[in-house]
């Protein structure tokens, strides 16, 4: 077997996240396939230059992610695609620079289509005036951001604003969105948001429905907001 693997170099990255992120990247790049073996223990030891600990504690890592199970008599296999979990932040973070930035745009917007718009009109109706306060704080940072654009800073409130949308639902089942798209949102905001094109009067009209208390209308301007032509992507279907 072809070693896909070399030896981890020393780090303040803790060892077995080191040794799950690199063997997690070979997975999500098709280095090593679906439904492939992966080295047997003992190799991998050898190959990471890592003790059994740290590489079981590796596996059982990925194994949460959907990426490896286990199996006796047959060993350690990768997973079918179908089963990742992609919503998992960390798996976001080591899935960089090994996919095409414009499709997985393309493909988080299909997502957040599917979901913000509801989250922006139960928040309409939902949010504490404590919420409100803390939302219309934020969107005034956005527009003195805007007025004299920086991207950083501009990636960090819009991050902020869409974070506390998903707060003011004030459903369980929304909130665990304001923290597990974090990751995602950096990336779409950054080639979204490059040379200042940053759609204000959008956020504005989400953020005045919301304010306002009219599901409705924020639900409007969510759907409004997230086609593809407002955020530098292609017009074609959605993913």
């Amino acid at each position: 077997m072809t070693n896909n693997f070399s030896t981890i170099s020393t780090s303040s990255r803790s060892l077995h996240v080191q040794v799950a992120r690199t063997i997690a990247r070979r997975i999500l790049s098709g280095e090593l396939a679906q439904g492939s073996i992966v080295p047997s223990e003992m190799a991998l030891c050898e190959q990471f230059g890592v003790s059994r600990t740290a590489l079981r504690e590796a596996i059982k890592l990925l194994t949460s992610k959907g990426l490896l199970e286990s199996r006796p008599k047959i060993g350690t296999k990768v997973v079918n695609r179908a089963y990742w979990n992609f919503l998992d932040p960390q798996l976001i973070e080591w899935m960089e620079g090994l996919s095409d930035s414009e499709e997985f745009c393309l493909q988080f917007l299909g997502l957040r289509r599917a979901v913000e718009p509801e989250a922006c009109a139960l928040a309409a109706v939902n949010a504490t005036a404590e919420q409100r306060i803390e939302l219309s704080e934020t969107f005034q940072k956005m527009v003195k951001i805007a007025e004299n654009f920086n991207q950083k800073a501009w990636t960090a409130v819009d991050l902020k604003f869409h974070r506390l949308i998903f707060n003011s639902t004030n459903n369980d089942f929304y909130l665990p969105f304001g923290n597990i798209l974090t990751t995602m949102f950096e990336t779409f905001i950054i080639h979204s948001s490059k040379d200042g094109d940053v759609c204000l009067d959008e956020h504005r009209l989400i953020y005045e429905a919301i304010m306002a208390g009219n599901a409705k209308l924020a639900k409007e301007a969510s759907l409004d907001h997230l086609q593809s032509n407002k955020h530098r992507l292609p017009e074609k279907s959605i993913a």
